[in-house]
This record gives structure tokens, C-alpha cells and sequence, in this order.
């Protein structure tokens, strides 16, 4: 077991993130055994999972834009992405392979039309709080292991927030994977490094 005060938080391995999906990740399927024991080790498991209406402002469709063109967003530069993720659909399901008698808690985040959210803690305003800083608190958390999809995204973005809380913070390489936008990657992986992460295999 890893510290009693330790959780590991699963990021969006859900349907349209993997192989055959609507934003697929290459490899987002074959990171679910490796994330299933690693529930075994951690006193708390959450999940997020990406909970989109159909008008969210980020799908491409809606601005009637190209996917990946960027738009200025009240809160800042948002890419456009394909359609993915919508709520009640099978591609917002999680996949069939993640274990989910282990979770102890599943985060919706952006199903609020107007703002994107990446992170597991905050909407894409930097500012409007999923609760899930409050509900690991609750339960003695102080340190966070983050696996799932995707590196430079969604889990960079949870990694950094978790780092500015105050908790101690691990990314489990080997247990996510990457989009790779225009070198997104890297820059991820240093921002990360910055804030204080722990990059582990």
C-alpha cells in the first residue's frame, strides 16, 4: 500500500479518449490494467470524467470552425475540439475495462456550456472549483498520484492545481498518454516539472 494519505485520481479514461473514439488518444485503451492495480495501492480512488453538453463552447461545430483553430474565450485562449464526450453518450462512458468497485469518488467536469475544464480541481478560468480539493481534504488526503488521458492536458492541468493546493504530487508516466499537439508534450512535461511534479515511469 502507498501512504494512508495518498489517492490516486484517474483522469478521463472514458471512451471517446481511447482507440475508435471521437478525440481517441494513441495507447488511451492499454493504460487501464496498469491503472486497475494501481487502485490496490491507494487509500482513495477518484475518477474524473469529461461531461459535456452538446452546445459546449469548445466543440469546433459549435463555432461551425475547424477542429484544433483556437478562439479567445472570456478566460482565455481555448482550442476547439471535436465533439467528444457528451453527456449520456456511450463516448462519455468510462472504458469497459476500468475497474470501478474500487472508486470512492467520480468527478463530472465541463458540463457548464460557457468554460472548458481540464483539471480535476478548477474550470479552465483558473477560479471555479470542481469540489475536489474539499472532498480530499475530508478524507485526510495530502498527497496525489494522477494517471489517464491526457498527459498534456487534462492530467498537466490537474498535476499543476494539485501542486498549487499544497498536496505532494506524482504523474504515473507509464499509466497515461499524451495527445502531442504541435509539441504539447514537452512543454506539459516542463511546466509540470516547474510546478514541482514528480514525473515517475
Amino acid at each position: 500500500m502507498q501512504p494512508s494519505d495518498e489517492a490516486l485520481i484517474v483522469v478521463d479514461v472514458q471512451n471517446d479518449f481511447c482507440p475508435g473514439g471521437a478525440l481517441a488518444v494513441a495507447g488511451g485503451n492499454v493504460i487501464t490494467s496498469r491503472i486497475n492495480t494501481l487502485m490496490d495501492y491507494h487509500a482513495v480512488t477518484v475518477l474524473t470524467q469529461d461531461w459535456h453538453p452538446a452546445n459546449h463552447q469548445s466543440f469546433a461545430a459549435n463555432h461551425k470552425a475547424e477542429p484544433y483553430s483556437m478562439v479567445q474565450m472570456p478566460y482565455g485562449p481555448q482550442i476547439l475540439w471535436p465533439t467528444h464526450c457528451v453527456q449520456g453518450t456511450e463516448g462519455a462512458a468510462f472504458h469497459p475495462k476500468l475497474r470501478m468497485e474500487p472508486v470512492n469518488m467520480i468527478i463530472r467536469k465541463g458540463f457548464r456550456p460557457e468554460i472548458d475544464s481540464y483539471s480535476a480541481f478548477f474550470e479552465n478560468d483558473r477560479s471555479t472549483s470542481t469540489g475536489l480539493e474539499g472532498y480530499l481534504r475530508s478524507r485526510g488526503m495530502t498527497a496525489v498520484t494522477l494517471v489517464g488521458l491526457a498527459t498534456d492536458f487534462c492530467v498537466c492541468y490537474s498535476a499543476i492545481d494539485a501542486a498549487r493546493l499544497g498536496f505532494t504530487v506524482t504523474v504515473r508516466e507509464g499509466a497515461c498518454r499524451a495527445i502531442d499537439l504541435n509539441g504539447s508534450l514537452a512543454a506539459a512535461r516542463e511546466q509540470m516539472r516547474a510546478a514541482g511534479v514528480a514525473l515517475e515511469a
